[in-house]
């Protein structure tokens, strides 16, 4: 007799639940957990997921923030312009240390700082568009690291696509999945509704390799943290 799998709730999901949630098989699940691709926290030798971040994440597909995976929607893909990180990311898009303690000052800093370069128009808007984000779903993948992000493009907000980087050595609660503390904050600013910047998608690749994160962890200097950034770039093995 086959075993009906769990029913879908809004607690803690398994691989076999996403799979009938996706309408996919549970191979097509752990390829896309396996390569970074979906929101999931491995627990002992389990993968675990929140359909809230599930439905997020495929919103993102939607909107272009995360590249549609073919197993999942089978559309064709768009051309998309590369643009290496250093077009959209400079060393003074750093905060080597950041002062916040806090979630909300965190993402007041990190506004501030995009504010500063003149890469947004308005703080204030960045600042609430990024918070409205975090209460549909925070931003902390776990492993200490958080991207964020707007919820909608506001070309005539953003000046042109951006990310800046803070780091926090002692780490803030950011809600994050594994429940433990985050260290390094990405803020992406993203301009249109398709996927201008490819390597958006590389950066969670790229930051879960161990030596990497240690790197970017103990680089002195926003330059530093800069040229470890460019490396894990330049290293990660890129599709075909």
């Amino acid at each position: 007799m086959t075993q009906a799998a769990a029913p879908i709730t809004d607690h803690l999901m398994t691989v076999r639940q996403v799979a009938a949630y996706l309408n996919v098989n549970e191979r097509t699940v752990l390829k896309l957990v396996a390569e970074g691709a979906l929101p999931g926290v491995k627990i002992g030798n389990q993968w675990r997921f929140r359909k809230a971040m599930l439905d997020t994440w495929l919103d993102d597909q939607m909107l272009g923030v995360t590249p549609p995976q073919p197993e999942v929607n089978p559309a064709k893909p768009v051309p998309r312009r590369l643009l290496t990180l250093d077009s959209c990311f400079q060393p003074t898009h750093i905060i080597p240390e950041l002062r916040a303690t806090t979630k909300t000052g965190v993402i007041e800093e990190l506004a501030a700082l995009a504010m500063s370069l003149k890469l947004v128009r308005d703080k204030t808007w960045f600042v609430g568009a990024l918070i409205e984000r975090e209460n549909v779903m925070p931003s902390a993948t776990g492993n200490g690291i958080a991207f964020l992000h707007t919820l909608q493009r506001h070309p005539e907000q953003v000046f042109k696509p951006f990310m800046v980087l803070g780091r926090s050595r002692g780490g803030v609660d950011f809600d994050a999945l594994d429940g433990g503390l985050t260290h390094l904050f990405f803020v992406l600013g993203l301009k249109f509704h398709e996927l201008h910047l490819p390597w958006l998608a590389k950066l969670p690749q790229m930051c879960a390799r161990p030596e990497t994160l240690r790197t970017l962890m103990t680089a002195p200097t926003r330059e530093a943290i800069f040229a470890a950034l460019s490396r894990a770039e330049r290293n990660l093995s890129l599709p075909p």
